[in-house]
């Protein structure tokens, strides 16, 4: 792969995954919600969601969804529902106070951690993005094997990238507000993100 095409493709990635989507709104609301240290699990679960997304895609099964109407219409409503699932979550757990000091239990990071990595993995519209946008990229006349292993491995740089500096900044403005009734406030401001997040998932249509 030349230094020009990799270039290329690693500014698409960068813009690509700086406009904020489910992720990174699930990421923000569990930040926001809980602290910083969420980024200890949020961030790998993305990382891990978008390369499984990418392998499945890369590999051939994300082809058969983007073709199959009935397939594509599955995933994005379980996607959907699974978001809106944690949105009404976030929204119910009201004033409730998580120190923001202490670090989070293993058994809560582990369910931030696979949370995140669902998301991100029936996430359709990634999906499609994949299998649509990766091959442009990868020059036949050269190893392809190699060549979508580095394109992996710059996308998911950013994509972890994005997402870390996404729940350092949320939790950062979390700190500034100790009041149970902000708090209150802060949560259901997030679950009424990831709500309208799986809405607008559901909304989703193919290419």
């Amino acid at each position: 792969m030349s230094i020009e095409l990799w270039v290329s493709f690693a500014v698409a990635c960068f813009v690509l995954v700086s406009i904020p989507g489910p992720t990174v709104l699930l990421v923000v609301s569990y930040a926001l919600g809980r602290g910083r240290q969420t980024a200890i699990a949020t961030v790998p679960g993305v990382v891990l969601g978008d390369f499984t997304a990418m392998t499945v895609s890369l590999l051939g099964a994300g082809a058969i969804i983007a073709a199959s109407a009935t397939l594509f219409t599955v995933l994005k409503i379980v996607g959907a529902l699974y978001l809106v699932w944690l949105g009404i979550g976030l929204w119910r757990e009201g004033g409730k106070m998580t120190a923001v000091a202490a670090e989070p239990s293993e058994k809560a990071l582990g369910k931030m951690f696979w949370n995140s990595w669902l998301v991100t993995a029936l996430n359709p519209k990634g999906i499609v993005f994949f299998i649509a946008f990766v091959p442009q990229f990868v020059d036949q006349s050269q190893p392809v094997l190699l060549q979508f292993a580095v394109l992996e491995g710059t996308f998911l740089f950013f994509a972890g990238l994005n997402v870390l500096l996404w729940a350092l900044l949320a939790g950062k403005l979390r700190q500034q507000f100790q009041k149970p009734g902000l708090i209150k406030v802060i949560k259901r401001l997030g679950g009424s993100f990831l709500v309208g997040a799986g809405l607008l998932t559901a909304m989703v249509q193919r290419a």
